[in-house]
């Protein structure tokens, strides 16, 4: 049984016997956070905040009623998910007969690799332009990500305490290239479905997209860009129509 103290943090045979089960000890004590033991996913040690590439798997569900995304490192191991969240009953109803609920309000948690809350992000009901609310888990804002225009190549721009701090330029919708920017106009990020890091075996561009993290960012830039990045297709797409 693993019960000291600079053990360093991993999943190990759960303690209290279960067989088949890992438990993640966090370096200090044992978490509620359970694994089988055969066939688990790999877990980044890193978090969702200090990867220079960031994999978000897209791949839609038989009945798609719900959002959720998985996040994952450059080497293929899990640092997050993004989960939509608050959907009664009729919201699901609603979006699998209709396409309503994409003009309806979102609710999503970016959630670490052990289902914690990062970010919480609330996109208002919208008809054209989207604005999106990021906050942290108890509430306190983060920022917005605010919509620009509704023709052509949409941009975004990313504000904090009201004053615009970067933006994330759609150079193409359908190929999903985008540049995002500090307030200065230069390129620190850039979401594409393809990039040379990424091993074959692990990932195809069909199910995922990629956040590139060109420099360190310093907050609330680089929550707001971790943000945009993870749910730019559920929370900011403009509708099924590819503008861009």
């Amino acid at each position: 049984m693993t019960t000291q103290s600079n053990i360093a943090a991993g999943w190990f045979p759960d303690p209290h016997g279960a067989p088949r089960l890992l438990r993640y000890w966090d370096g200090a004590r044992w978490t509620e956070h359970t694994h089988p033991a055969d066939g688990q996913q790999a877990v980044s040690g890193g978090s969702l905040f200090d990867q220079p590439v960031l994999v978000v798997n897209q791949k839609a569900k038989l009945i798609e009623v719900t959002n959720e995304y998985q996040v994952f490192d450059q080497h293929g191991a899990t640092v997050g998910s993004v989960v939509q969240v608050g959907q009664s009953a009729l919201r699901k109803v609603l979006r699998f007969v209709s396409s309503i609920d994409q003009y309806l309000t979102h609710r999503l948690e970016i959630r670490d690799a052990y289902g914690r809350p990062q970010l919480l992000l609330t996109r208002p009901a919208k008809f054209i332009k989207s604005r999106v609310i990021v906050q942290c888990p108890d509430g306190q804002p983060v920022g917005e990500i605010v919509q620009q225009n509704a023709i052509g190549k949409i941009n975004f721009a990313m504000t904090a305490g009201g004053v615009q701090i970067g933006a994330i330029r759609a150079e193409n919708w359908r190929a999903w290239n985008f540049a995002i920017v500090d307030q200065h106009g230069t390129e620190i990020a850039r979401i594409t479905k393809t990039w040379e890091g990424l091993a074959k075996t692990m990932f195809t561009t069909a199910d995922n997209y990629v956040l590139q993290i060109h420099q360190r960012l310093p907050e609330p830039l680089l929550s707001l860009v971790v943000a945009t990045a993870l749910t730019v297709d559920t929370a900011l797409k403009q509708d099924a129509r590819g503008l861009g």
